[in-house]
């Protein structure tokens, strides 16, 4: 982690050639993360057991395998916002007169190290020494390097690219039948958990496989389209119409894909369908956010979520190590003291410890933000 400080920040804390909406994802995208590592949907899905409440509190969890909820859409707009980002800094940069092959020393070194901290992770969730690359700072160590590849080709020449990535991922999945993995949409049969028992020795008990790096690969690339299209020439409002038109074709095409029977939408093996419906809606969020941030400047309240997508890597890693593993029970210590006075229910003392820490873990993005200190890979 390398900290880029400006002691004197200007009256607006964000310089103003950041595209906001950009940030206010990946802000949102963070703080859905880190109110997950504070458990506290766990904590809302044990006191809201039943009825409507339980039913919206169980969108905030992975589908089981066939099916799509909104918590499946966190992992492919992380990828999406990258992609976008990566763009933009490539752009800048070659306005200054870097090259591509300059800047892939840079590019290559960040993937590096994104790999690196994605398997110390897995090390730290287990506690012990593991090799383990189903962890999303890993696949998308793999997906910028594929997305960066192609940064300078057309965008017909990286669309078709993309389809491409999904159709090999369907070849796999149904012509690469080994023995116990020969069942293409099958949960720990298929071609991607044959192939994490040959790269890991090991298959996931969730069904999450390593070979997702393929067909998410897509989302990265369609977040450099994204980015490409949003700081173009183009007009605000062809802009904005491109990006609701892509994200309806991707949403079409992947319902299809799955209500014909053809390719069920399964978010842990990232089939072709799952690629295509969760990028149509993460799309569809793009063009929603730049439409009310950065055409009609509604952005009283974005800061709330700037403050978190400005240091998202750091943060990430900060909730999954130090809140997991000290800051959550500490926090808890203290809120459970006070609501313990007035005899409050433990599942609601679970919950209001999940929003003190969760609240903890923003703060402390804020006091990096105040202090334009800027963590990164």
């Amino acid at each position: 982690m390398q900290p880029t400080v400006n002691p004197t920040p200007p009256a607006s804390l964000l310089p103003s050639n950041r595209l906001k909406s950009l940030d206010v994802l990946r802000g949102l995208i963070m703080l859905l993360l880190a109110a997950e590592s504070c458990h506290l949907y766990i904590a809302m899905n044990e006191e809201f057991a039943t009825g409507i409440p339980n039913a919206v509190v169980e969108q905030f969890f992975h589908h089981p395998w066939h099916g799509l909820r909104f918590w499946d859409l966190v992992q492919p707009a992380f990828m999406t916002m990258a992609g976008a980002a990566l763009y933009i800094s490539f752009y800048n940069k070659s306005k200054k007169g870097i090259t591509w092959e300059t800047n892939f020393r840079h590019v290559a070194i960040r993937c590096f190290k994104l790999f690196l901290f994605g398997t110390a992770l897995h090390c730290i969730y287990a506690g012990k020494m593991v090799w383990e690359l189903w962890n999303v700072l890993t696949q998308l160590a793999f997906t910028t390097l594929i997305a960066y590849a192609i940064i300078r080709k057309s965008s017909l020449f990286q669309i078709i690219f993309s389809v491409a990535l999904l159709i090999l991922t369907e070849l796999l999945y149904r012509f690469v039948l080994m023995p116990g993995f020969d069942k293409p949409f099958t949960h720990s049969e298929n071609f991607g958990a044959w192939f994490d028992t040959i790269v890991m020795g090991k298959i996931n008990s969730d069904g999450w496989v390593a070979i997702n790096i393929i067909p998410t690969a897509a989302h990265t690339i369609w977040g450099v389209l994204a980015g490409k299209l949003i700081i173009s020439k183009e007009s605000s409002a062809k802009k904005l119409k491109t990006l609701v038109i892509a994200g309806l074709v991707a949403l079409a095409a992947g319902y299809a894909l799955d209500l014909s029977g053809i390719t069920p939408i399964i978010k842990r093996i990232s089939t072709s369908s799952f690629t295509l419906a969760s990028g149509g809606w993460i799309l569809l969020m793009m063009a929603l956010l730049y439409y009310i941030i950065d055409l009609r400047g509604w952005n009283r309240f974005a800061w709330v979520f700037e403050v978190m997508g400005m240091n998202a890597i750091f943060i990430y890693l900060f909730f999954e190590t130090v809140g997991v593993q000290w800051l959550n029970g500490a926090v808890a210590i203290f809120t459970n003291g006070f609501t313990g006075l007035f005899n409050t229910p433990a599942g609601i003392q679970a919950i209001f410890a999940a929003l003190m820490t969760l609240f903890v873990e923003w703060y402390l993005c804020y006091w990096l933000y105040k202090r334009r200190i800027f963590l990164k890979l």
